[in-house]
């Protein structure tokens, strides 16, 4: 009698990356990997202690794709913009992997090599040593927000997006002027959250950049 099939590890994260990118972490289960790779979850088990675990590691992947063949170029705010948009675009990809990187925080090697990256552009903006650590952590927190948001807006399908939009026309035009004055005067300007939404990325990240920039000339 011939044994089930022994999955390596990669094959394993490849399964869970694309079961993921038809549900979400909520949805997603072990078990629910195992049967579609045909074993039993305790085959799994001896590769991921936990769900948890598992999933760090394909968020993981999915960072140390956005960073491979990077090189450092230009200064440091170019560097972390670079690394940034990079990350954003590898996400953009795989949408529903965005929210399990900011909930699944990564330890793995694309996570070192992104933080790596980011602390080194921190230190060659002339900042104190001892608020590098700050300043990382604020970058880090808003980039992972805007890519989870951008996600989200991303994984709709035609018809939940088209939905949401006629509810914004509704919200937005429809807004009684004497209880929301400000809002039906730019009614017809407003836009949606999901609208150029790397133009917002990039300039988020550029204001908070510009803040770091500013406080080192303040020193």
């Amino acid at each position: 009698m011939t044994g089930r099939r022994r999955w390596s590890t990669e094959e394993i994260l490849d399964a869970a990356a694309e079961l993921l990118r038809t549900s979400d972490a909520e949805s997603f289960s072990v078990r629910k990997l195992a049967a579609v790779l045909g074993t039993d979850s305790s085959s799994l088990y001896r590769h991921f202690r936990s769900k948890t675990e598992l999933l760090r590691a394909v968020a993981d992947r999915t960072l140390l794709a956005a960073m491979d063949g990077y090189r450092p170029e230009g200064d440091w705010k170019q560097r972390i913009t670079a690394v940034a948009l990079r990350v954003r675009e590898a996400f953009g990809q795989h949408p529903q992997l965005a929210a399990t990187w900011g909930r699944y925080a990564s330890s793995g090697t694309g996570s070192r090599l992104l933080m790596e990256e980011v602390l080194q552009a921190l230190r060659a903006s002339g900042l104190p040593e001892a608020e590098i650590p700050a300043r990382y952590h604020r970058i880090a927190v808003l980039i992972a927000a805007l890519i989870a948001s951008e996600a989200g807006v991303s994984a709709l399908t035609p018809v939940e997006h088209e939905q949401g939009m006629e509810l914004f026309r509704v919200a937005v035009l429809g807004a009684d002027p004497e209880r929301f004055p400000a809002l039906a005067h730019f009614a017809r300007d407003v836009r949606p959250l999901g609208a150029d939404r790397r133009a917002a990325f990039e300039e988020l990240l550029a204001a908070q950049l510009t803040h770091i920039e500013a406080a080192t000339r303040a020193q």
